[in-house]
């Protein structure tokens, strides 16, 4: 039977790279994209699908029960991929109100609907970042106790736990997965990597909290898609399952490097004073999804930063429709 996948988020960096992978590997699968399109969520990414019969777009907030009730009804789901998330530190740390009713709020409203559909299965795309911050050793397992930093960790650990809660009073259908930080083609430019390849293609200065010795295990963004399917398709309900890139880089180092691809000095970066609740360093074990799912990571970081890089140069035109707030009309 050809399957039904609600992917809540779809039109954002995560999202958008998710529906074009589902739609590429399964010629029988139908896709709706349930999307509220914040600043964030970018119309651009997936507009090649726009005469796609197997895709569907709808403009709407997870957070409103009586829309996803609707779409729960009227499409019978095989399974639902949230991604719909606010997901900007610092944005959080400015107003947390936006956070707890996309993160918190719309993940009770699914888990709500799919209460009453326990043939359902979901999968909650969540962060490494529940699990607050490590030492100079170690990783972090499942198993990990969840200790939230800043108040976007603070709502993806309340849903993760809402999740494990729905499972286990209701029985919903629900795994659980914890990324490390992504990277890829459509990316929203708030974020590092983009951000600083826009802004030193302008020669602007990059901003690097603290000392810039913050360290993070970078995932491709297909790597991670390709983790998200598995789950979905063999994931055991209630389980969670780490997904990391097993590739750890100081911020600093990261920007350096950028800066070497593109021909550009380094004394474009700019030392500014760090954030509050900045977690010192993450680094994830996927050992589990490795040896129960067949999932391991298969791009190389080098592979894999130079064709973001090469993305992101390829489409300027993208980077300067985010800029002046045009890919809103698209």
């Amino acid at each position: 039977m050809p399957m039904k996948i609600l992917v809540t988020g779809g039109m954002g960096f995560i999202g958008s790279n998710l529906v074009i992978r589902l739609l590429a590997e399964d010629p029988h699968a139908s896709i709706v994209n349930l999307d509220k399109l914040t600043y964030a969520g970018n119309p651009m990414n997936l507009s090649h699908l726009s005469a796609e019969s197997r895709y569907t777009f709808v403009h709407g907030d997870i957070a409103d029960s009586s829309l996803v009730a609707g779409l729960v009804r009227e499409y019978t789901f095989d399974a639902v991929l949230n991604l719909a998330a606010e997901s900007m530190v610092d944005r959080s740390i400015e107003d947390s109100s936006v956070f707890v009713r996309s993160n918190v709020t719309g993940t009770q409203v699914l888990l709500d609907e799919l209460r009453r559909h326990p043939d359902t299965r979901m999968v909650q795309v969540s962060t490494d970042e529940v699990y607050g911050s490590l030492g100079p050793d170690g990783e972090f397992s499942e198993d990990s106790p969840l200790a939230p930093n800043n108040p976007y960790s603070a709502t993806k650990t309340a849903a993760d736990l809402l999740c494990r809660a729905y499972h286990n009073t209701y029985g919903v259908q629900v795994c659980v997965t914890r990324c490390s930080n992504n990277y890829g083609p459509r990316q929203f430019p708030e974020k590092l990597i983009p951000k600083f390849i826009a802004w030193a293609l302008d020669d602007r200065a990059l901003p690097v909290f603290g000392d810039g010795l913050h360290v993070r295990d970078w995932l491709h963004v297909d790597d991670h898609c390709a983790a998200i399917m598995a789950v979905m398709n063999q994931g055991q309900p209630g389980r969670v399952y780490n997904i990391g890139g097993g590739t750890e880089l100081a911020n600093l180092t990261l920007v350096k490097l950028l800066l070497e691809r593109l021909g550009k000095p380094e004394s474009l970066i700019s030392f500014v004073s760090d954030r509050p609740g900045h977690d010192r360093r993450y680094a994830v074990n996927h050992q589990r999804i490795a040896a129960e799912l067949g999932w391991n990571p298969q791009v190389r970081f080098e592979d894999g930063i130079r064709s973001t890089i090469d993305w992101y140069l390829d489409n300027q035109a993208w980077l300067a429709a985010i800029a002046d707030g045009s890919y809103q009309n698209a």
